[in-house]
């Protein structure tokens, strides 16, 4: 089996994985306990802290590895060098995702922890990783014809990810002159989920991607069988 022929079905597995994980954090947000939760305010890693914690975690952890399998399916399309920067910034999105998990964040009933330190590096590096390799993959193909929807339906909302990642760090960066704590001078919560949808929205881009060059290689070496 030539190698190309692995990146439809992990585009596939991989888009689905996607999406069911969504649907998990997704479904805490209306469900009780964590209903009572406020979007606006409070980030999602809240949800992690209630006895549903598990769904939030296995949520969490099924979209690290379908994130995965689509940066697996770019490199079997051809797409991707797997050894590269951008390689590196869809694999450190998917380390990031299962170090959230792993250390969880503050409880602030308790008080600071490691463990939310760890997190909140986790999350940062996570975030951040993503829109820029996706960004570096589109530079990379950017004078493509054949790759020009693929280019800009995963430009979009990588760029728009950043933008979003750019308001948290405002805030911190405005702290000094604004003397309000960073986390109350923008609904923090509504600005973080504002990030994943983005996030995750660039992530289901490059599965389409990932599909689309896999199924033009095989139509391209289907007329070369017929010629």
């Amino acid at each position: 089996m030539p190698s190309t022929a692995l990146a439809r079905p992990l585009a596939a597995a991989g888009t689905a994985a996607v999406l069911l994980g969504i649907l998990a954090v997704g479904a805490l947000h209306v469900l009780p306990p964590t209903a009572e939760i406020s979007p606006v305010r409070r980030t999602i890693s809240e949800y992690a802290l209630h006895e549903t914690a598990w769904v939030f975690n296995l949520g969490v952890l099924v979209l690290a590895l379908g994130s995965l399998a689509v940066s697996a399916a770019l490199a079997y399309a051809g797409q991707l060098r797997i050894a590269s920067v951008a390689g590196l910034g869809l694999l450190l999105w998917s380390l990031g995702l299962a170090a959230v998990v792993y250390f969880p964040k503050h409880d602030w009933a308790v008080g600071p922890s490691l463990d939310g330190h760890l997190h909140r590096v986790a999350s940062l590096v996570a975030f951040l990783s993503l829109p820029v390799g996706a960004l570096l993959v589109v530079l990379a193909w950017r004078r493509d014809a054949r790759r020009r929807a693929d280019v800009w339906l995963t430009a979009l909302p990588a760029l728009a990810a950043l933008a979003m990642f750019g308001v948290i760090i405002g805030a911190f960066l405005l702290q000094p002159y604004t003397g309000v704590a960073w986390w109350r001078a923008i609904p923090l919560g509504a600005v973080e989920r504002g990030l994943a949808v983005f996030e995750v929205l660039t992530v289901l881009a490059l599965g389409r991607w990932a599909w689309r060059a896999a199924t033009d290689e095989r139509k391209g070496a289907f007329l070369t069988d017929v010629r």
